[in-house]
């Protein structure tokens, strides 16, 4: 094989009370990479779609060609590839585009390399690529898109990711209004410290989403959907929020928040009638606030990132 191309879907971080630390990935929509080994060292971005012109070009400054780089140097390899992306995520959506473009590179050359690491070893390298994209290498967008289900990243020192196997029942509705919200501008708004009390409160929602995804106890999940940290904050850059939680609720979603940093919102949901119901709810939410929005409605998604082409 001298080419490869992969999908990387979009994912859900923070998931109300996991700020950093939780995150899931859905089965669309997501970006695609292809990469195509060259005779010499040099990493190129040969091509990029779907972006409006707004990505960097050069190699050292966009997520796809900087995991790479990574990985290469990580192993000692001094290979270089073409990269051609195709940007399906809106950027500055909330739904893990930078983290996308990311996984689905290094799933490429990994396979391209003859998997010389593990899905849980390719983390630390998307995570460089975050760090490019946002300035903080975060796990909660790159590890869910990797490995598919839930994620709980327990530590960054030393990198602890786990996998939760979450139920083949659960539905996720996202609702994406046109807006873009820069996840540096998002985080610069948030509190340097948060009360006792608050820290309670958010350790009592995580642990109980945790224990409910496992039982699984849907109640549960629902009671537990709830941030008293960054959500409070944050809601305000997305009109209607409130009352898009209301409708969210009435249409029968076990609970709603903000997708990462936003604007993107989601609901999760017991089954699909419920999760359409919910979106189109929230999507006439958002419409009665003059704002065009797209809705996706997929299962959790279990496997992550993956090869869609070999030649």
């Amino acid at each position: 094989m001298t080419s490869i191309k992969a999908f990387a879907p979009a994912t859900v971080a923070n998931v109300c009370c996991g700020f950093d630390i939780l995150g899931f990935a859905v089965d669309h929509p997501g970006d695609e990479v292809r990469i195509t080994l060259r005779k010499d060292e040099l990493i190129q971005l040969v091509s990029i779609t779907g972006d409006g012109g707004k990505l960097p070009r050069e190699a050292m400054k966009n997520t796809a060609s900087v995991a790479v780089a990574s990985f290469l140097r990580s192993l000692g390899l001094n290979q270089g590839v073409d990269i051609e992306l195709n940007k399906n995520l809106p950027l500055g959506s909330g739904m893990g585009s930078s983290a996308a473009s990311g996984v689905a590179a290094l799933v490429a050359i990994n396979e391209l390399m003859g998997n010389p690491l593990t899905r849980e070893q390719l983390v630390p390298h998307a995570m460089e690529a975050e760090r490019v994209a946002c300035g903080s290498a975060h796990a909660d967008n790159v590890a869910p898109s990797l490995l598919g289900g839930f994620v709980l990243v327990r530590d960054y020192s030393p990198l602890d990711v786990i996998r939760i196997d979450a139920t083949e029942k659960m539905y996720c509705t996202l609702v994406h209004p046109h807006l873009e919200l820069k996840t540096e501008d998002s985080r610069k708004v948030l509190r340097q410290s948060i009360s006792l009390k608050d820290t309670i409160t958010q350790s009592g929602n995580i642990a109980g989403l945790m224990i409910g995804l496992m039982k699984p106890d849907y109640a549960l999940i629902g009671r537990s959907l709830k941030d008293v940290i960054a959500e409070p904050i944050r809601a305000a850059f997305i009109p209607g929020f409130d009352k898009m939680r209301t409708v969210a609720l009435e249409s029968g979603a076990l609970g709603f928040g903000i997708s990462g940093s936003g604007p993107t919102v989601f609901a999760l949901s017991e089954s699909r009638p419920i999760a359409t119901r919910a979106g189109e709810a929230i999507q006439q939410e958002f419409e009665r606030r003059e704002l065009i929005a797209d809705v996706y409605v997929s299962k959790i998604n279990q496997r992550g990132a993956y090869i869609t082409e070999r030649t």
